[in-house]
């Protein structure tokens, strides 16, 4: 499993020291004498023991770890580990865990119950730490445990529970106080090549041992397990051409945007659990080219959610995707002004402690998984949630945030690349699923290349386009287009080859707003993992005026879900983007294996037009002379909402980019008009008819 000559520096802790070690014993020995207390009050006593034996077992598994006892064990003691760190809060037992906001709240009451709900929420994150051997991270939220515990325990002498108000400040006081600890932790863990944990188990593991997948501290399930058992059926030429796809990508995006990737020295890797033997020949290919890599894991913790609970980074199977939902908005307890100003100047303090590091770092190399079981999540009216005030707030925040960060990690030197696999929970044809993907991510770019600019120099020509749906989609949109003032050297639309937004397959381009107006719809469509049924918005002079969808049967709850999960709490987006996808092949695979619904919005954006709500497509990036493979430089990086970053940066930025994908069977009709009112037809009834482009229709013959 671990090769013997990395076995210790893959294994090697140094957990805890001095003051630091001393408390996290003295905490442990404080948990373990509560199992001998007990609470008056039988449901808050019942909480409070089921949370520290959940800190015991944490304790146990950082033995298990450090001790060198984990590399020994046999599969089926690593499952069992694995297992009962994660049971509790497992679809089948969440109904009756203190994690589920709906089970505390009956047995403590509406605001104790919210609260300490989220309390253990936050706790949990003590299981990826322990495995890392990070005894401060554990360490603070145990003593935030005790300290609530405490609180608890005075009042009890006198029959009596603690005031809710005093509890809520000791949480309050800890996220403030440790804000700048855990913000500069991961912000050091993103651009600091200089030791990840998670790397270093990847670089000094057999990966032919499906036993590594469970060093990590995620949670493992049979498809992460026949994940990894897939590709290490696959021979070291397969496994390098898809590597080398994706870093190759990462590498040419600086090229192609004139950036200078040699003053780079890092990149991180954003994965899911299972693909480690692409991503072990990445971090090859990558220092081949002189970049250390980073792999950046996500934690579930109050102090990063944001109001979102989209995985963001490494990690491993989701336990239960209704407990991340119900708790991505557990903020809502302590949001105020001076906490949000703390969060900011933590934000600061980690960009400074890490400047020399922020230079040298180029950006994220990301493999996004599809094929997983589509959630729609459950309205918890028990959860915790933002009001109006909040969401303004939250939304101020991380715009700020997003600005400073672009102070040290500055978007015009830095860039990207993303790349989409399916895993075998897609079905039983995974392996042939997976090999059309592999086909569809390394399309012949050049064909590509060529068809689509037959598209662009028809667009470059329009004064506006048309957008209509057919069937039962009603789409009726109209886009206006930037003004080419120099037709020999300027174009509105980029032409996006297998780069950074891997596969190849659409043209796209920031509209112009004012005059951009209709309705958009679709039938279903899925958007960061969470579906949409018969998603409709409304846009006047480009900005979402009026959205709905038919998920539930409330009004307020379909609304609510749009403005949470797409405008993402803003009072309005405008549309940063409008492109056409013209990846047919792609769309042809999904309907033959029927995983339309499945596919990441990556390759689902590809098999359409799409329109994307909130930042433009070169957000921060928009005085980088962009230039498309035929010399032209692409004008459209701006519309009346970005350009105020000049004036008033608050104000042009969302920190959000939603893509709402047209599929080509609901398409009824892309027309580019010209300002005398002449026109031309790209696409008529799902099919491209623009003369040029008519090889995108074979896919869709052979399909008949």
């Amino acid at each position: 499993m671990v090769s013997s000559e990395k076995n210790e520096a893959v294994f090697e802790f140094e957990v805890g020291k001095g003051v630091e070690k001393e408390r996290y014993e003295l905490a442990i020995a404080r948990i373990r004498q509560m199992q001998e207390e007990h609470l008056s009050d039988e449901q808050f006593d019942a909480y409070f023991h089921a949370v520290s034996k959940y800190i015991l077992l944490a304790d146990e598994e950082l033995e298990f770890v450090t001790s060198g006892k984990i590399k020994e064990a046999s599969i089926e003691q690593l499952k069992e580990h694995n297992y009962r760190i994660y049971e509790d809060i497992l679809p089948e037992n969440y109904e009756s865990s203190f994690a589920n906001p709906t089970f505390a709240v009956s047995k403590l009451g509406d605001d104790f119950g919210k609260l300490l709900s989220s309390i253990y929420f936050e706790v949990r994150n003590v299981i990826p730490y322990a495995y890392e051997g990070n005894i401060f991270a554990m360490l603070i939220r145990i003593e935030a445990f005790l300290e609530v515990y405490g609180a608890f325990m005075s009042a009890d002498a006198n029959r009596n529970l603690p005031p809710y108000e005093e509890v809520r400040k000791i949480m309050y006081w800890f996220y403030s106080d440790y804000a700048e600890d855990v913000q500069t932790e991961r912000f050091g863990q993103m651009v600091d090549a200089s030791k990840c944990y998670v790397r270093d188990i990847i670089l000094g593991s057999d990966l032919d041992d499906v036993r590594y997948l469970y060093m990590f501290g995620e949670y493992v399930t049979d498809n992460e397990i026949a994940t990894a058992r897939h590709l290490s059926s696959l021979s070291e030429e397969e496994i390098d051409k898809l590597a080398t796809t994706f870093t190759e990508g990462y590498r040419i995006g600086f090229a192609m945007t004139g950036k200078d990737i040699t003053i780079k020295d890092s990149a991180t890797i954003y994965y899911q659990l299972g693909f480690e033997r692409i991503i072990k020949k990445a971090i090859s290919n990558f220092e081949d080219i002189n970049l250390k890599s980073t792999i950046l894991r996500d934690f579930r913790t109050v102090f990063t959610n944001n109001g979102s609970a989209r995985r963001n980074g490494f990690y491993g199977a989701i336990p239960n995707k209704q407990y991340d939902y119900d708790h991505k908005d557990d903020v809502a307890l302590y949001l105020d002004a001076a906490l949000v100003n703390r969060k900011l100047e933590a934000g600061r303090a980690g960009g400074e402690k890490f400047k020399k590091q922020a230079k040298g770092f180029g950006g994220p190399a990301v493999i996004e998984t599809f094929g997983e079981k589509p959630f729609s999540p459950v309205p918890n009216k028990n959860a915790l949630h933002l009001d109006k005030e909040g969401q303004k707030m939250l939304s101020d925040y991380k715009t700020q945030a997003s600005l400073i960060q672009n102070e040290y990690i500055i978007g015009k030197e830095r860039s990207f690349t993303i790349i989409a696999f399916p895993v075998p929970e897609i079905g039983d044809r995974f392996k042939e699923i997976f090999d059309e993907v592999v086909k569809i991510n390394t399309l012949d770019y050049k064909l590509y290349q060529n068809i689509q600019q037959k598209i662009i120099d028809a667009l470059d020509e329009a004064e506006y386009v048309t957008v209509k749906g057919m069937g039962d989609n009603h789409t009726d949109m109209k886009v206006m287009l930037h003004e080419l003032s120099d037709k020999e050297h300027e174009t509105n639309f980029e032409n996006c080859v297998a780069d950074v937004n891997i596969p190849v397959g659409e043209v796209f381009t920031s509209p112009v707003l004012k005059g951009t107006e209709g309705t958009l719809h679709v039938t279903g469509v899925y958007l960061e993992g969470l579906f949409f049924k018969n998603l409709e918005i409304k846009f006047e002079d480009g900005c979402i005026k009026d959205y709905n969808c038919s998920n539930f049967e409330s009004e307020d709850e379909n609304k609510k879900y749009i403005n949470d999960n797409i405008l993402f709490s803003h009072e309005t987006l405008p549309i940063g983007e409008f492109a056409i996808g013209t990846n047919t092949t792609a769309y042809v695979v999904a309907r033959k294996y029927d995983i339309a619904d499945k596919l990441p919005i990556l390759i689902a954006e590809k098999t359409g037009p799409h329109f994307a709500v909130g930042d433009t497509c070169y957000s921060h990036e928009e005085d980088n002379v962009t230039y498309n493979p035929d010399g032209k430089s692409i004008i459209a990086r701006d519309n009346e909402i970005s350009i105020k970053r000049k004036t008033d940066p608050d104000k042009a930025y969302f920190s959000c980019h939603t893509d709402i994908t047209i599929p080509y069977d609901e398409l009824g009709e892309i027309r580019a008009v010209r300002k005398d009112g002449s026109s031309v037809v790209i696409i008529e009834k799902g099919r491209f008819v623009l003369p040029g482009t008519e090889e995108l229709n074979s896919p869709l013959d052979e399909n008949n």
